[in-house]
């Protein structure tokens, strides 16, 4: 664990609005030089605080109008089972989010699909085929905010 000054929760917010933020952009917009800037990025990511940079894809403009959240309970328990159930989740492509949870649920998934056809198709045909599938809650996301991260 290191210290974050405020300068370096700046850097991070910057960086999880826009994280192809040069060092030149950052330090001209901090007020730093390049360098400087660039060691304390290479610090936080030493330090896995700051553990990659995504681009983040508008999934409608793409052609997946609807985001789906699934709650889904094993029919079975055992290492194995979700181990199985792990694998064959990720490699489903409309799969964006895999999160193991405690609660009602075992995992809660996010799916994007083209409309609500098209994610009856990969629900009936992808999902409840999945290893040790037991219970499936659906929720369609209507709208959402996006935060950066807890700075």
């Amino acid at each position: 664990m290191i210290e974050l000054d405020e300068t370096d929760r700046a850097i991070l917010r910057a960086l999880a609005r826009d994280g192809s933020l040069s060092a030149g952009a950052l330090a001209r917009r901090f007020g730093m030089t390049q360098p400087t800037v660039w060691r304390r990025v290479r610090r936080l990511e030493e330090a896995g605080i700051l553990a990659g940079r995504r681009l983040d894809l508008d999934a409608a403009k793409l052609g997946f109008g609807v985001s789906v959240f699934c709650g889904i309970k094993l029919a079975t328990r055992g290492r194995a089972s979700l181990e199985d159930f792990e694998r064959a989740v990720t490699a489903i492509p409309e799969v964006q989010e895999v999160h193991h949870v405690l609660g009602r649920y075992d995992y809660r998934l996010r799916i994007v699909a083209r409309d609500l056809a098209d994610f009856e198709r990969v629900l009936r045909r992808r999902i409840m085929t999945l290893p040790a599938v037991g219970d499936v809650e659906t929720n369609v996301l209507l709208s959402e905010e996006r935060r950066p991260g807890p700075l």
